[in-house]
């Protein structure tokens, strides 16, 4: 009997880890068809005859309208499912793409922009799903490699979007290309195992010796059944996914997803409630750091090609060289993610508190740089902790708030970096009145602001986890 239920725990444990492999395909395969198309996007409303300020004014539509919908979007997901709110994001997000491959005006572009800046939510979902099917501990090694599979899709699809360019209709066959990856993508989330799936956290420590005893038998038969913390995670068959809904448990917190046939006033209610949760949390510290950090890493980052070019005399083309390197080290950092959280013994605050401390003196020394050398230096370690970092916020947003609204939560961190994207430039071009220098330099005051806002909450954070863990 004990050798069947072990039998039973390792086909869902595969089955959970089948999921998270198709995710990271989903992750790649997502920015890949974007990374595309972004590249080409100035080029071609151009080309349709818009003048700069129409051109600026229409490639602001998409950050404004994702600026109000992350939240929202990441709410409903957590109130229909992750699986219904990724499906209508992938497609919603695939029309906008055939709708741009057929844009012969500035209506038809603006239009097409519009499904997408409001359902472009799928990679935020999807990390909202990856939270759902892991433990707390394991949850920076899968995010880690979660984004540097994205960040890989990321890299390589200027190159071949940069290619179909170079033939006749290029922009129009590229678009129509992306919208096909959404579909395909679209396709595969359809068809995961969704009826194996991590619904709950079983606390090993709990009255239940019985089942506490044969986790821990077959723990040693399931790759990565043991986990730091007292929380194990525990697989289990969703209810029936035709009636389209699941109660979850965390830290004896129950919910209740709304059908996705629910009346919209009654979805619109639970999103409502969800957003006002975590606006109405303590958790304005984080998400004021993260803001912070956004545009100091934004504005090292806005006039890197102009500051090389008139600093040090350097090319375009080996600037390129330089950026595409940088960009590389952070998909790889990726992986680096699991291992430095192991080190630091899953202490969030502690790895926020120094990779934030390492990107400021990091961005000082790409200020003051006396060589290109020292801002390869810089560009190498800058990477690896700004990838570090954003992992961070985003795991330490989870713990603060919760897994039972890990949608809500994301969405929330994206709408707060989607306001740096629109101060960023503000800022930069401010900056760039005083020196070439200045936007780093802007960047610098912006993380010591973050860092020093770190070391006065930190120890209130420490405070309230040895309360939690007293009261467990």
């Amino acid at each position: 009997m004990n050798n069947q239920k072990c039998s039973t725990l390792i086909q869902k444990t595969r089955g959970r880890t089948s999921i998270i492999q198709c995710i990271y395909v989903v992750g790649f395969m997502d920015l890949f068809g974007v990374s595309m198309i972004i590249p080409l996007l100035s080029h071609h409303v151009k080309a349709l005859g818009a003048s700069p300020t129409v051109a600026g004014i229409v490639g602001s539509t998409y950050g404004i309208l994702q600026l109000f919908s992350s939240t929202i979007v990441g709410s409903w997901s957590d109130v229909v499912g992750r699986r219904y709110a990724l499906l209508t994001c992938l497609l919603l997000s695939a029309l906008g793409y055939g709708l741009l491959g057929m844009s012969t005006s500035i209506a038809l572009f603006v239009l097409a922009r519009i499904p997408v800046g409001l359902f472009k939510h799928s990679l935020s979902i999807c990390r909202a799903l990856l939270s759902d099917l892991v433990s707390e501990s394991e949850r920076p090694l899968v995010m880690g490699h979660f984004n540097a599979a994205s960040s890989v899709g990321f890299i390589l699809g200027p190159v071949v979007g940069g290619y179909l360019t170079e033939h006749e209709g290029g922009f129009y066959t590229s678009s129509f290309t992306c919208a096909a990856i959404f579909l395909i993508n679209a396709g595969l989330v359809w068809m995961l195992p969704w009826g194996e799936a991590l619904i709950h956290r079983y606390d090993t420590n709990s009255s239940h010796g019985t089942s506490k005893d044969h986790h821990e038998n077959c723990s040693k038969s399931v790759h990565n059944g043991s986990h730091a913390n007292s929380h194990q995670p525990v697989l289990a068959a969703e209810t029936d996914p035709g009636s389209r809904a699941a109660v979850k448990h965390r830290g004896g917190l129950r919910w209740r997803e709304v059908s996705l046939l629910q009346p919209a006033w009654r979805q619109l209610s639970s999103v409502g409630s969800k957003i006002h949760m975590v606006a109405s949390s303590d958790m304005w510290d984080l998400f004021l750091v993260r803001l912070l950090m956004a545009i100091a890493i934004m504005l090292y980052y806005s006039n890197f090609s102009l500051a090389m070019e008139e600093r040090f005399s350097l090319k375009p083309k080996v600037t390129g060289y330089l950026i595409s390197y940088s960009s590389t080290l952070g998909a790889l950092a990726g992986f680096l993610v699991g291992p430095v959280t192991q080190l630091y013994g899953n202490n969030m605050p502690a790895l926020l508190l120094h990779s934030t401390v390492l990107t400021c003196s990091l961005i000082l020394l790409y200020a003051a740089a006396p060589s290109v050398w020292q801002v390869l230096l810089t560009s190498t370690f800058f990477a690896i902790s700004t990838t570090i970092g954003r992992t961070c916020i985003t795991d330490l947003e989870l713990q603060r708030g919760g897994v039972q609204a890990s949608g809500t939560l994301i969405g929330a961190g994206q709408s707060v970096t989607a306001i740096g994207r629109v101060l960023a430039p503000l800022l930069s071009g401010l900056a760039q009145e005083f020196s070439p220098c200045g936007p780093p330099s802007l960047g610098v005051v912006l993380a010591l602001a973050a860092v020093g806002l770190l070391l006065t909450r930190i120890p209130k954070w420490d405070g309230r986890r040895m309360t939690k863990i007293a009261k467990l």
